[in-house]
């Protein structure tokens, strides 16, 4: 049996401006649009298939309440700072800026979306730095 996570969806307060966020800056293509009863979503890919649903209660009113459940979202890149500053010259609210990370064989940045979820940017590489502690530490 395989499994995989293939899609996830979050609740967003102004629809089009987060759909401009996810596909204009972090370059995720919209592969379709939903309409139910009450709710219009949108659901973005990345190149490797995975994708996330935005989605617009019509009766919803005021900021999203995060709770303490969802902590951040996860993107990968071949260009951590590239996309950082992208989403930086947006208006996106910086959380850090691109690091090489010490223990772990990627370079991390973190951003606010529009409605205040955590993104974290990642630039995998091949090496890991001697004396590390990550996973792929020798």
């Amino acid at each position: 049996m395989k499994t995989s996570v293939d899609q996830y969806c979050i609740n967003v307060t102004d629809l089009e401006k987060s759909v401009h966020f996810y596909e204009s800056v972090l370059g995720l293509e919209v592969t379709h649009r939903i309409e139910i009863p009450n709710v219009s979503e949108v659901v973005l890919s990345g190149e490797d298939g995975n994708r996330i649903q935005l989605a617009w209660h019509h009766d919803h009113k005021g900021p999203i309440d995060h709770g303490n459940a969802f902590w951040k979202l996860y993107l990968s890149t071949d260009d951590c700072e590239g996309l950082y500053q992208r989403c930086i010259d947006a208006g996106a609210e910086s959380i850090s800026p691109p690091e090489r990370l010490a223990d772990w064989p990627v370079t991390a940045a973190f951003v606010s979306d529009p409605d205040g979820y955590q993104v974290e940017i990642l630039q995998h590489h091949q090496e890991t730095p001697a004396g590390t502690s990550g996973p792929n530490a020798k």
